[in-house]
């Protein structure tokens, strides 16, 4: 099971950008679709991004669409999401996570994939 490394949070003002990053020491990352979820105190774990195993498509729920940006870069091991535009309301902590889901519909589930990485806190406040 590949292991997955989240970084790039912190602390933000509203309007910010931030990038997160999710590495993997495994040379099959590059079989794994990749997708990114958050969680807020409170709330359940919901869906931001995803990626193929390629990188050639990309899927977002609404919170995300606009305004991030997830991308992957096979030769580096990694998966990037780029948040822009960020809002008090976009505070979780974010999860990276890596499946071989049977189609598409499974990247917007938890149970799409069956790897996940310890996350990572992004807080948006002035």
């Amino acid at each position: 099971q590949v292991k997955l490394i989240e970084s790039g949070g912190g602390l933000v003002q509203p309007g910010g950008s931030l990038g997160l990053s999710c590495t993997a020491s495994e040379r099959s990352f590059d079989t794994y679709a990749v997708g990114w979820f958050r969680q807020a105190p409170g709330k359940e774990r919901e869906f931001v991004a995803a990626v193929t195993y390629s990188g050639k498509n990309t899927f977002y729920g609404d919170s995300a669409k606009g305004r991030f940006t997830i991308s992957r870069d096979n030769a580096k091991n990694m998966v990037s999401l780029q948040l822009n535009r960020l809002k008090p309301e976009d505070t979780a902590v974010y999860y990276c996570a890596a499946g071989h889901p049977a189609h598409s519909g499974f990247l917007y589930r938890l149970t799409g994939y069956d790897a996940w990485g310890q996350g990572t806190q992004v807080t948006v406040s002035s």
